[in-house]
């Protein structure tokens, strides 16, 4: 198992590996167009991103991505603040249940220290939110998402919550 920094190369199976992930919860296929900008990642997604993917023998597994706001931004009725935000984590369905999204995690942690990284905000899919509480972030509050009638749970998260992840570095 290894973790690397992913590189322009890796967009289309990054990609790939965003919406299989989000299919593992079987959404209706109606949902996918709403997310589609948002589930792909290009090149200048990974140029302007902290993004780390997860291999096993040659094989990319999963990855996240931390996003820097500049500025505030407005979104279904929701403004997320400036600041660090965990933007994605995402696991191929077959590695899902099998450590590495901890192993994701413990990177993460080991690289909040090296970027200055002291509180992350995070948007969760429902489905998520159990990985997150085992995290150690902190549930704020749910928010409307850009679907009608479903929300999303709003997360903080630093690094000193996560200690059961192993240390950090």
């Amino acid at each position: 198992m290894m973790i690397r920094p992913a590189t322009e190369q890796d967009s289309e199976i990054l990609t790939e590996i965003s919406f299989s992930s989000k299919n593992y919860w079987h959404y209706p296929a109606q949902y996918f167009e709403i997310w589609k900008n948002e589930l792909t990642i290009t090149c200048e997604y990974i140029r302007k991103n902290y993004v780390q993917i997860i291999e096993t023998n040659g094989e990319i597994v999963g990855y996240y991505s931390i996003v820097e706001l500049e500025n505030d931004l407005e979104i279904s009725n929701f403004t997320m603040r400036k600041g660090t935000w965990l933007e994605h984590v995402f696991i191929r369905p077959d590695f899902i249940g099998k450590g590495y999204g901890k192993k994701l995690m413990q990177h993460l942690i080991s690289s909040t220290t090296k970027h200055h990284w002291k509180e992350l905000k995070i948007l969760a899919d429902p489905h998520s939110t159990g990985f997150y509480k085992k995290l150690g972030a902190t549930y704020i509050k749910d928010i409307p998402s850009n679907i009608p009638d479903r929300t999303v749970s709003y997360f903080e998260w630093t690094p000193e919550n996560s200690s059961h992840l192993g240390p950090r570095k």
